[in-house]
């Protein structure tokens, strides 16, 4: 189905979850840039709230998300304060302008923290901002779930669950540091939908250490049956200097670069085949649901979770180290939990770094977009001098013409970020 270009595949290239990417972000960006931004909101401006909780009750080795134990329950309760608080700060600096469609808390694990706290940070939002009945999405680590939970969850109006479930092979999990059998989430999902809550989402993995094609077969088997509405299948990136919780895992287990393709192509075969409309390279949906149907109409875009049916022009972050976009501004919170909540007790804006998106800019991430959310983009411009860039790829079957319309062929789907990164100020030719 996919070719094999192992010198392509050795290039690392960004996810793009925005672009700029992360990497391009500086101190010289931050609180001052974000304030003029939510000042410039113009009243019934679509927006996204993001609520990062930066806690988890056991750390996963495999983990890249900027996550603690939460053990140590006062530390907890006091970033709960300042959450609020920061909520509040942003709800009284907009006053009214702007109107919230959709929340979606992540970490971490929301679910580290008491099911009465997410109640009460969910009734904060509802307060201060304009959002009548939005969608409300959660992300929830499945070891930490309870009956309690699913009530609460369906009692806050909670619309969307996303389960970490990565594995079901016991002898993967214990090489990760996360045990949760396959009978666990399997009572978690009909706790969910005994309580009308059935839009699911499971978040896998491929390119685990000890995982072989077999077990992640095996994994995509009890997936299928249990009928999550979206799938989300990423590859493991094992980067022990830069995440040193990585380090406890045994490097040696990680499938080369060819299992890793395989790996990545079966998943895509298997969900397709068992129905999933894929979009994107990495995500998959049911056909009812909306991301698929998104997908159908061209109207996929993407954002820090990934591949989204959200088209809000603003996503506004709350909590350590959680990203607000705008049209022409991307800005950060401070990382680490201490000083965070140290800026909002002084009653400060958290955004400490960033990045300006200047006209040319955007349009490069309007290209870079299209091509991973949409698998073309129209070139008004340059053309010629694309095309010439892009020759060794239209020459590999991995890119097409359509007129002006550059399209990433079926069997060039593993490659559309390499493509999309030549649009890239910074990474790429053109």
């Amino acid at each position: 189905m996919w070719s094999y270009h192992p010198d392509l595949l050795a290039k690392p290239v960004p996810r793009y979850t925005s672009y700029p990417t992360a990497m391009e972000f500086t101190g010289d960006v931050g609180a001052a840039h974000y304030a003029r931004a939510l000042d410039a909101i113009e009243a019934a401006t679509p927006i996204s709230l993001y609520v990062h909780i930066p806690f988890c009750e056991q750390i996963c080795w495999y983990c890249g998300c900027n996550t603690g134990a939460a053990g140590r329950k006062q530390r907890l309760a006091d970033y709960l304060v300042a959450l609020r608080a920061e909520i509040a700060l942003v709800a009284k600096r907009l006053g009214g302008r702007g109107r919230v469609q959709r929340i979606a808390f992540g970490g971490g694990s929301p679910n580290a923290i008491a099911p009465v706290e997410l109640v009460r940070l969910l009734d904060r939002i509802l307060t201060v901002f304009d959002a009548h009945r939005p969608d409300v999405s959660i992300e929830l680590d499945p070891r930490g779930f309870s009956a309690e939970w699913a009530l609460v969850l369906a009692a806050a109006g909670i619309t969307r669950v996303s389960l970490g479930v990565q594995t079901f092979a016991p002898h993967v999990q214990q090489a990760i540091g996360r045990i949760q059998p396959l009978s666990h989430i399997e009572r978690v999902v009909a706790a969910l939908r005994l309580r009308d809550i059935d839009a699911i989402n499971f978040d896998l993995m491929y390119g685990l250490p000890g995982q072989s094609l077999a077990d992640l077969d095996a994994t995509l088997d009890e997936t299928i049956r249990l009928e999550p509405s979206r799938i989300a299948l990423f590859g493991y990136a094992h980067l022990p200097d830069m995440i040193p919780r990585q380090r406890q895992i045994d490097a040696s287990g990680l499938p080369d670069q060819r299992l890793r393709f395989e790996q990545a192509a079966h998943g895509y075969r298997r969900l397709t085949d068992a129905g999933y409309i894929p979009v994107g390279f990495d995500h998959f949906a049911l056909p009812d649901d909306p991301l698929a149907i998104a997908a159908k109409e061209q109207r996929v875009s993407r954002n820090f979770q990934g591949f989204t049916d959200d088209d809000a022009p603003v996503l506004l972050g709350f909590g350590a180290s959680a990203i607000s976009r705008f049209s022409d501004l991307i800005v950060q919170n401070e990382k680490r939990a201490g000083p965070y909540r140290d800026l909002v007790g002084e009653g400060c804006l958290t955004a400490v770094r960033g990045v300006t998106i200047d006209d040319v800019q955007q349009l490069r991430g309007q290209t870079i977009r299209d091509i991973l959310c949409n698998g073309r983009a129209c070139i008004e411009t340059d053309k010629n001098r694309v095309q010439d860039v892009l020759a060794d790829y239209e020459r590999r079957g991995i890119i097409e013409w359509d007129a002006d319309d550059l399209m990433i062929s079926d069997e060039g789907l593993p490659y559309a970020r390499h493509v999309a990164a030549q649009f890239d100020s910074v990474r790429g030719a053109i």
